[in-house]
């Protein structure tokens, strides 16, 4: 049994560790054509450690287009709709899940059901409304949307509010608290693992999102960071130039990156909640 369990694990770490070679290899090779020559890059065999390094394409980059205004746009957009977003989403799954009022779960099944609708179906409407707004290539059609909340994390959170005694919810409010303090100092500090999971999910999915930023946003100024590197594609592709767009797209997953390796364990953290308390 002790034999056939090693081999049993011996194979399932080959299996994972030839996964992780085809999802980490992308990436190994985006870093090493960012340090190449442009000669390099279509080199065969193919070139995996460059020499000599090159690290000007990393200069180079901060002076071929609007890099340092997509990042600052980027940010800005990404933090106040989480920052906001999580607040308000957060306030809604604790009214969804501890609160009595007329047609709760009806408000909340026809709020799911806003999940089933493409987002094509409503991007012609919605541009035609924040055009009559004069809200065209401003932030706020990227920003004001997401300050009422995620529905995804409503449901996330409510579905993890379940699972919390009611008795603790009563026991407070025959002491007198009103309904925000049952909220502040009761119920959010029980859920701040699947908040903190949540936001940071949802950071990552504004910080990549391409989709919305190409409707509304026309300025070089006002363009996120990831219409920035879509611009180096369409600008330096054609001059072959791919260590330049790599130097770029590094530069983009940076910060992605950061937030993965110091908030890793509230990711994972997401997952098994979802799997256990919904």
């Amino acid at each position: 049994m002790k034999s056939r369990r090693r081999i049993t694990n011996t194979l399932i770490f080959i299996l994972l560790l030839i996964g992780a070679v085809f999802m980490i290899g992308p990436l190994l090779w985006m870093l090493s054509t960012s340090l190449k020559d442009k000669q390099d890059v279509f080199a065969l065999p193919p070139v995996w450690i460059p020499n000599p390094v090159h690290f000007g394409k990393y200069k180079e980059i901060w002076e071929a287009g609007p890099l340092l205004s997509g990042i600052k746009n980027s940010v800005i957009i990404a933090v106040s709709v989480t920052l906001v977003g999580t607040f308000t989403s957060s306030l809604a799954a604790f009214s969804f899940a501890k609160l009595k009022f007329p047609a709760k779960n009806k408000i909340f099944l026809l709020m799911l059901s806003s999940l089933m609708i493409p987002y094509p179906a409503v991007m012609i409407p919605q541009f035609f409304m924040f055009s009559k707004l004069g809200w065209v290539d401003t932030l706020l059609p990227l920003i004001v949307p997401g300050l009422f909340g995620n529905i995804v994390m409503i449901f996330f959170l409510r579905q993890y509010l379940s699972s919390v005694p009611n008795a603790i919810i009563e026991a407070a409010k025959i002491d007198g608290s009103s309904y925000f303090r049952l909220y502040s100092s009761i119920t959010f500090p029980l859920i701040k693992p699947a908040v903190a999971a949540q936001l940071i999910l949802w950071f990552m999915g504004i910080w990549n999102d391409y989709l919305s930023p190409i409707i509304y946003l026309n300025s070089p100024e006002k363009q996120t960071l990831q219409l920035v590197i879509a611009n180096f594609n369409a600008t330096y592709a054609i001059q072959t130039d791919y260590p330049l767009i790599m130097a770029a797209s590094i530069i983009a997953l940076l910060p992605m990156l950061i937030i993965f390796l110091v908030f890793q364990k509230q990711i994972i953290e997401s997952v098994a909640i979802s799997g256990v308390k919904g």
